[in-house]
C-alpha cells in the first residue's frame, strides 16, 4: 500500500476525497472510501514514479542552465 510514497493520513485521505469528487462530478459515479483508496495506490505505484522522475530531470535541467549562467558571468 503506497509502498514508494510515504503520505500522512490527512494528505493521503485529502487526495481519497478527490479522487471521490471527481468521479462522481466527471463520471457520475459514486465511489467508497475503499475504491477510492485502490485507485490512489495505483497512480502512486505505477504512475508517481514517472512524474517524479520528470520533475527530477526538469530540475536538474534548470540548475544545470543556471549554473551556465553563473560560469558566463565568471568570464
Amino acid at each position: 500500500m503506497l509502498k514508494n510514497f510515504q503520505i500522512d493520513d490527512s494528505a493521503r485521505n485529502q487526495m481519497t476525497e478527490e479522487i471521490k469528487r471527481y468521479f462522481l462530478e466527471e463520471r457520475g459515479e459514486e465511489l467508497g472510501d475503499l475504491a477510492a483508496m485502490l485507485i490512489l495506490e495505483f497512480f502512486a505505484d505505477k504512475l508517481a514514479p514517472q512524474f517524479y522522475n520528470k520533475g527530477i530531470q526538469d530540475g536538474h535541467e534548470f540548475m544545470s542552465q543556471r549554473l551556465d549562467d553563473i560560469f558566463e558571468l565568471n568570464k
